[in-house]
């Protein structure tokens, strides 16, 4: 297959090399608008090419898309790309409206294509260990979840936004912390089969005064940086997310995403650096199964990090934890740089697979509304005072999903 990368910023290239290297991908082509980035990408890897604009790509003969570009683009992108006849994968989150998810979902539907959002959570140690004991029974009933996001402006944000938003930066540096949610959300859902339907969200007005989260720039109307939710869910249970931006929290060495599942039976709590699994009459330190190595050499991650922030590494880089199973990944991942706890190997596999079986992944469009429409509805509450508003859902995937986790 032929993939097209869209958007070469600080994060996409990590992801096109992991394609590349795919023994199913026989070419990788980029398009950015700003041309001399994509050039570099293609030498830096030595991609097939590049296209002059995205319309140029989807009018090509490549197979599917990856969106790597603005974070409010990718709603509308997805549909062009699916209208084109591409499957699309697309960075997080989805989309920033109901109405935007709700249009990728019908399109979907209507075409027969593979759509995959590409949330790590999905593929976070703490996220799997969850996902197999709450299968086995290990929690009894789930009643009650958290899910947080800790990330700091200050630990690579500032620069990220700079880097991507030229001189407007900080008008779009005011991105509403609960339109990204997917990295707290989704590592509940990712363990607890369950959906949101209600949500109540009280934002903290910033008050750095450095003009980012100030009303009067942003393009978002947001002056909110630090947000926090509490959602029902379908089967009767809570969850709460945190999504923080300033904070006094370590982007090197800390799980920014980190997540606690409490059931009738026993109770999983991970903090920034440890985790631990209680019952009634046991307390078991599982931080050991959580923690993941370099999976790369020093040589290799320096130069497919050219581009990113130093406060931003620590994210990308990163090998396995024990509880992945990587018997399931294509031989030619071995050593390949990793990031975000591991996860970056299994969402480009997966999306492979999916284009290959011709089956939805486990991040379907369906999982990925149900990972970001609790957000978009807690920020409508937060500027309704807190308000409790209700959350549509789409359903589950109508058709069988890939199974992600045979060998090749």
């Amino acid at each position: 297959m032929k993939i097209g990368i869209v958007g070469c910023g600080q994060f996409s290239g990590v992801f096109a090399d992991l394609w590349h290297i795919h023994p199913e991908v026989d070419q990788v082509w980029v398009t950015d608008v700003i041309a001399d980035r994509a050039d570099k990408l293609v030498e830096r890897y030595r991609f097939a090419g590049t296209y002059n604009s995205v319309e140029e790509m989807l009018a090509s003969d490549v197979d599917a898309v990856c969106l790597f570009t603005q974070r409010w683009t990718h709603g509308p992108l997805t549909v062009q790309a699916l209208e084109a006849g591409k499957h699309v994968y697309a960075a997080v989150p989805m989309a920033v409206s109901a109405d935007e998810i709700a249009a990728i979902i019908e399109a979907v539907q209507r075409t027969g294509l593979i759509y995959m959002m590409g949330e790590t959570s999905y593929y976070n140690p703490a996220v799997i260990w969850g996902r197999r004991e709450a299968a086995k029974g290990a929690f009894g009933r789930l009643f009650y979840a958290e899910g947080d996001y800790v990330h700091d402006m200050d630990n690579g944000f500032y620069s990220a936004y700079q880097y991507s938003g030229g001189d407007d930066w900080k008008a779009t540096a005011s991105y509403p912390p609960m339109l990204y949610p997917t990295h707290a959300v989704g590592g509940v859902l990712g363990a607890w089969p369950t959906h949101a339907v209600s949500a109540s969200c009280t934002g903290v007005v910033d008050d750095r005064g450095d003009r980012v989260f100030d009303r009067e720039v942003s393009m978002f109307d947001n002056d909110f940086s630090n947000m926090s939710a509490l959602f029902e869910l379908a089967d009767g249970g809570v969850m709460r997310t945190n999504e923080f931006r300033r904070v006094g929290h370590p982007n090197q060495g800390a799980h920014e995403s980190r997540f606690r599942y409490y059931g009738t039976n026993g109770v999983m709590e991970q903090g920034t650096l440890g985790a631990t699994f209680t019952t009634r009459d046991t307390i078991a330190d599982i931080s050991d199964q959580f923690v993941t190595g370099s999976g790369q050499s020093d040589e290799d991650a320096e130069d497919a990090l050219a581009d990113v922030d130093p406060a931003l590494r620590d994210s990308f880089v990163s090998g396995c934890a024990p509880v992945h199973d990587r018997t399931r990944l294509p031989s030619s991942y071995a050593g390949a740089h990793n990031g975000h706890e591991g996860a970056h190997h299994f969402l480009a596999d997966d999306f492979v697979r999916a284009i290959k079986h011709r089956q939805h992944p486990p991040l379907n469009a369906w999982i990925a509304a149900r990972m970001n429409l609790p957000g978009i509805v807690a920020f409508d509450s937060a500027r309704r005072n807190g308000e409790r508003l209700p959350i549509v859902d789409h359903g589950d995937c109508p058709t069988p999903v890939v199974d992600t986790e045979q060998p090749w």
